[in-house]
């Protein structure tokens, strides 16, 4: 936006103005539509009144009862009890809530268990696999920041998983070719559609002497609702995660992991990765984590509920949700090839101008069509943010149904919208969390 020359005190003035303005429209925008990202949720009140608290303002070095600064009391309580809180929801021996996103956890795995130019097998992005496991010439996390040589799993794309015997495979063949075996088998994605064979990865990783990490970034509420995989229980060595998607807590990360490990996690964690490490986000999720103890398990199996309905919704529309074959979905997503109807960005562009907020995926098909990732074949649907909001099965039918109208029937998404903002009055509260005084997206005023 190009502004015209003004004074600087007026312009300041203007300036500030703008961004609450902003803010509060883009309040608005949401308390009208419908949101399907499904690396978004919205948080309850509680976490809210945590990220604006007085935390967001002090540090905290170091681990709780090893800090650097003084008058952290309250600040330790609080995070020893989500550290306690974490142990207990995931049955997990150690857990450290100072990664300040799921990426920076997923750094603080690398840099633990390997050193660069290491081997690491992890999902192609078109199969499901996140921009932090990626290979250098992708511009990926474990390539450009921890100098990985990134290897991908073979994948079964029939059933939308790991090809263990065909990694078994892959992996034979790359060491005859350089003699060098995996240190790290990354698990999970961002398009986590089924779980994964965590036991046979393990297995397979104990024949290299190589660990196993698994990203639960996405499906954290659902395997603490214990609706998706135990990956713990399961073998892996550590488990990372950001905390703000079905997790529903605040914009943070968090490590859990055994705990022969936890002194490499503390040292990496601080000081090689973080001073500060937003202390109002770890109050936040402290609160996230009770809220996990005491309603996921409802939560959680309302999410994969909704999420199967909305798929056969969309296909009873004239829609091409993938892997019908296997129930569509086992979490919180849907993805949903619009191929026939016209590329995923121009849905995604369609979608939002109607108040259907999703996004544009890449899906299997376009790893073989070498499709560019800015205009994919699909587009990828959340659950997780709408079945908070208290919709069940019969508003997945009305969500099939406006989703349909802007994508198969192409009528005008402005009408679209105001049937989508008037359907959205009835669901203003958060559920699945203590308190709900305060409506999911209102903008509250402290000035």
């Amino acid at each position: 936006m190009t502004r015209p020359p003004k004074d600087g005190p007026k312009f300041a003035e203007e300036a500030y103005n703008d961004v609450i303005r902003w803010l509060e429209e883009h309040h608005e925008f949401l308390k009208g539509s419908i949101p399907l990202i499904a690396s978004e949720n919205v948080p309850s009140p509680a976490v809210r009144m945590a990220l604006a608290s007085d935390f967001g303002n002090r540090y905290a070095e170091g681990y709780p009862g090893e800090r650097l600064y003084a008058g952290c009391k309250w600040i330790d309580m609080v995070e020893t009890l989500g550290i306690e809180l974490a142990k207990r929801v995931y049955n997990a021996e150690f857990a450290d809530l100072r990664p300040i996103s799921g990426v920076m956890a997923n750094i603080g795995a690398y840099t633990v268990f390997t050193q660069p130019g290491d081997v690491m097998m992890a999902l192609a992005v078109p199969h499901g696999g996140h921009i932090s496991h990626g290979k250098t010439s992708w511009g990926g996390t474990a390539g450009v920041i921890r100098g990985l040589q990134v290897e991908r799993y073979a994948f079964d794309e029939e059933d939308f998983n790991i090809d263990v015997d065909g990694t078994r495979k892959r992996i034979e063949e790359f060491i005859r070719e350089d003699g060098k075996a995996p240190r790290l088998f990354m698990l999970g994605a961002s398009v986590f559609l089924f779980p994964h064979p965590v036991k046979e990865i393990v297995e397979l990783a104990k024949g290299y002497n190589a660990y196993v990490v698994y990203d639960a970034a996405h499906v954290a509420g659902l395997i603490a609702g214990k609706r998706f995989q135990d990956p713990i229980r399961e073998g892996v060595d550590a488990m990372t995660m950001s905390t703000h998607k079905t997790l529903a807590g605040p914009q943070h990360g968090m490590i859990l992991s055994k705990d022969e490990y936890a002194e490499r996690f503390k040292s990496v964690m601080f000081p090689g990765l973080h001073s500060n490490h937003h202390l109002h986000a770890v109050a936040g999720v402290a609160i996230a984590l009770a809220e996990a103890l005491a309603f996921y398990e409802e939560y959680a199996s309302k999410i994969v509920a909704n999420s199967k309905s909305l798929a056969a919704s969309l296909h009873e529309r004239g829609l091409e949700p993938l892997y019908e074959h296997k129930g569509y979905t086992e979490s919180h997503v849907v993805l949903v090839d619009v191929s026939k109807h016209m590329t995923g960005r121009e849905a995604e562009f369609l979608l939002e101008e109607a108040g259907i907020i999703t996004n544009r995926n890449l899906i299997p098909k376009d790893y073989r069509l070498k499709t560019d990732y800015k205009n994919p074949s699909g587009i990828r649907i959340g659950t997780q943010e709408v079945t908070r909001l208290g919709m069940e099965k019969s508003e997945m039918d009305v969500i099939a149904e406006f989703i349909s109208k802007v994508l198969v029937k192409r009528e005008d998404p402005s009408k679209v919208r105001r049937e989508v903002a008037e359907f959205r009055r009835s669901y203003r509260k958060v559920r699945y969390a203590f308190s709900s005084v305060t409506d999911a997206y209102e903008f509250i005023r402290i000035v």
